[in-house]
């Protein structure tokens, strides 16, 4: 059956590739897939797995998420929660309406111990009055919003500003007050891995507050993640994902003929690093933005408009880590969540001299402790910058060393035993990826994300969206989080059934 469309010059319907099967390339081709003027589709991935960085690994006897941890926000306006409420893949505690009305403000809980590297506990009511303190001033970054300028670029020096303010007002000892800058120091890193970035100096504070929290108790997902991204490879098609197939060279705006379709021309050809060449008449862009850095001057044919290309490269892309240390017996408490450890002598007043050989662990942030898989107790460090960038460089062996110390140290326990086993995430190293996530940086603003959103060719005369972009980084107030990507995908798949079928577009949920 012939479909007729846009410029109806695609018999038998438009061939649309997909470029990058994480949950923003996968949400594209299903919602594209369940619409009969869409029968030829394909999602090219570069890699062996879909799901992008979504990623859970069978380890030490249990899943653990090497990749996107949390559903951020699980309520009834996040779609990645709906999606997998309808895929039955949440527990009964999750789904509960106490649990998505719950109001996090999108801040991380209090820790249920807090270690100091000279092995002493810090004191809870200080952590807890650190935590509001600095919590506080990460909510008033709101109120540069709509302000026509900011008193200094970026978020971390807005916060020493303040924080240097309260400091002079401090009553207590030399030491206590040194203590406290610690601890507001180990806020700074958890800051860094929230916001994967190296430092908040390089976040921008006028659009800080852009970034929307939606309600809901962050919760996981009991058998991984991926559960979710595998559902949705399996709804689609039969052969629809075609795997390791790395894209090279996209080249658009031409008019490209294929032996397989005589006759007829494609304004976009998509080349693979293994030669093979795909048409089509509209290609969806999912690719993490930190390959997109990479690869911006041979990934398109012709080169990006500069606006677009400017755009690139001035949004925020850095690299948080995790480190999982599994041990035969916990050396924590038993209800215990998070384990946080503050290095004395650190201030976030005073720029650290970055050593990175002799004091990577030093940007750590502490423990999160993973439910119990039977008699198996693991704990997932987190660690953000390039500090996260040079720890991906050692050897799995140096790393358990190095935290082995780091625990007997904090704990004052010079003989608690080693963990038995590490695993590590390496989002950095990884070809295709670069990175884990985005943010807004400083000398960029919220309309270089809706930028790097909008498709070619820009001025609609040409063959209409022959390039879409979807992606975490392409969604204004939802960048670094699942639910943007998979709402990014649908709004490029909405986009392509308003030019093809525009009387069957689906009603997107209200957000």
């Amino acid at each position: 059956m012939e479909s007729t469309g846009g410029d109806g010059k695609a018999p038998g319907g438009p061939r649309v590739l997909v470029v990058g099967g994480g949950i923003a390339g996968l949400g594209a081709a299903q919602r594209l897939c369940g619409h009969p003027a869409f029968p030829h589709l394909r999602v090219l991935e570069a890699t062996a797995r879909a799901g992008g960085r979504i990623r859970s690994e069978r380890s030490f006897g249990g899943v653990v998420e090497v990749g996107a941890h949390w559903i951020h926000g699980p309520s009834r306006g996040n779609p990645v929660f709906q999606l997998a409420a309808e895929y039955g893949l949440l527990g009964e505690k999750e789904l509960s309406e106490e649990n998505q009305l719950v109001e996090t403000g999108g801040h991380v809980g209090l820790p249920c111990v807090s270690y100091t590297s000279s092995g002493v506990r810090v004191n809870l009511q200080l952590v807890a009055e650190m935590a509001t303190l600095f919590y506080g001033l990460i909510d008033q970054t709101r109120e540069f919003l709509q302000a026509a300028e900011t008193p200094v670029p970026s978020v971390g020096e807005f916060l020493r500003k303040e924080i240097r303010q309260h400091v002079a007002g401090w009553t207590e000892d030399e030491e206590t007050k040194k203590l406290k800058l610690a601890v507001l120091n180990a806020f700074f890193n958890l800051e860094c891995c929230v916001s994967g970035t190296h430092s908040m100096d390089l976040v921008a504070l006028a659009p800080f507050g852009e970034y929307t929290v939606l309600p809901g108790l962050d919760c996981t997902f009991s058998k991984g993640y991926q559960g979710l991204t595998n559902c949705m490879v399996a709804s689609l098609p039969e052969d629809t994902v075609v795997f390791e197939k790395p894209v090279k060279t996209i080249h658009w705006n031409g008019a490209f003929q294929e032996a397989a379709f005589p006759g007829e021309t494609f304004p976009v050809s998509v080349e693979c690093e293994d030669g093979d060449r795909f048409p089509a008449h509209h290609v969806i862009v999912t690719v993490p933005l930190g390959f997109l850095k990479e690869h911006l001057d041979t990934f398109f044919d012709p080169p990006l408009p500069a606006e677009k290309a400017e755009a690139i490269r001035k949004i925020g892309f850095g690299t948080n880590n995790k480190i999982f240390l599994e041990f035969e017996e916990p050396f924590w408490e038993p209800d215990c969540q998070l384990i946080q450890v503050v290095w004395e002598d650190t201030s976030p007043l005073e720029d650290p001299a970055p050593a990175l050989r002799d004091a990577w662990f030093r940007k750590l942030i502490g423990f999160v402790v993973l439910p119990a898989f039977g008699s198996v107790h693991v704990l997932c460090g987190f660690i953000a910058g390039l500090e996260s960038e040079f720890m991906e460089t050692l050897s799995d062996e140096e790393v358990l060393l190095c935290l082995t110390q780091v625990l007997q140290r904090v704990t004052g326990n010079p003989r608690l035993p080693a963990p038995k086993s590490v695993l590590r995430s390496r989002w950095h190293s990884a070809p295709y990826t670069r990175g884990s996530y985005s943010y807004v940086a400083v000398g960029s603003t919220g309309d270089d994300l809706d930028l790097l959103a909008q498709p070619l060719p820009a001025d609609g005369t040409d063959a209409q969206l022959q390039i879409l972009f979807a992606g975490e980084a392409t969604h204004r107030t939802f960048y670094s989080t699942t639910h943007g990507a998979l709402l990014s995908g649908w709004r490029e798949a909405d986009r392509l059934l308003g030019l093809w079928a525009p009387q069957a577009q689906q009603p997107r949920p209200r957000l």
